[in-house]
């Protein structure tokens, strides 16, 4: 497995925003839903080693990133888009991209064929040298989701990827999804159920700061039946299900 999390937590103050997550990733793309606030976020940054956990087990690509070395390498070999990315508007397209492989530590030698093809990959080739103040908020995402992608990541992080993008690019980003994780652990975190579905093998459902389900998208469409839950899709009335007896079960424990 390139991710095993085990009871992990991490607490701001008072505030437990992860609580004892326990979850494991291999090949394959893996969603992570769940409303705002649920804690999705803070977990994906522990992932992604931006901060440490507060309490808890947590192994990257076989390593223990609590460790300056360990964790370096894991920084070489995962790909990570925040869910508020910071760049420099003077940047082209292809700069932003470069920048990344190298703070990667790329071969220089490298660097430009995996640029252009990351760029390429999510639809941005005509507008490789555009400067990053000029673009739309969907082609800022897609350069967002190339930075990510241009070491060919062993395990890709990606925070709300779809935020911004029209529907066409939607679909073409769960086709790159789909293709990403035939090779790779890729876990995308969302509130679109309908992102989830087309292209994820696995979803755990969190809710203030646990995981209150596990499965694959089928599983989940099947905890809507019969239920009367909110919902346009077999997915989203899942979803409200399962939400709503966790939180049944919340308040019923206090």
């Amino acid at each position: 497995m390139n991710v095993e999390i085990s009871d992990l937590t991490r607490r701001f103050g008072r505030t437990r925003a992860v609580d004892g997550v326990s979850l494991q990733a291999g090949a394959g793309v893996f969603g992570l839903l769940g409303p705002n606030g649920a804690g999705k976020t803070t977990l994906l940054r522990m992932t992604a080693t931006v901060i440490p956990p507060s309490s808890g087990r947590l192994r990257l690509l076989g390593r223990d990133p609590g460790g300056y070395g360990p964790r370096r390498e894991i920084r070489r070999r995962l790909g990570y888009l925040p869910q508020n990315l910071g760049y420099y508007p003077g940047f082209t397209v292809a700069e932003f991209a470069e920048y990344f492989a190298l703070l990667k530590d790329m071969p220089p030698r490298q660097v430009p064929r995996s640029v252009a093809a990351a760029v390429e990959q999510v639809g941005l080739g005509d507008r490789a040298r555009a400067r990053l103040r000029t673009l739309s908020g969907g082609m800022l995402r897609r350069a967002g989701i190339a930075q990510a992608i241009v070491n060919q990541p062993e395990l890709l992080l990606l925070d709300e990827p779809t935020a911004g993008l029209d529907p066409e690019q939607r679909v073409a980003f769960r086709a790159l999804l789909r293709d990403l994780g035939e090779r790779s652990t890729v876990i995308v975190s969302t509130h679109l159920v309908e992102d989830v579905g087309a292209a994820c093998g696995e979803v755990a459902l969190m809710d203030a700061g646990k995981v209150v389900f596990h499965g694959t998208p089928d599983e989940l469409s099947a905890r809507g039946e019969g239920t009367g839950a909110a919902g346009d899709a077999p997915l989203e009335r899942g979803y409200s299900a399962v939400l709503a007896a966790a939180r049944s079960a919340t308040a019923v424990r206090s």
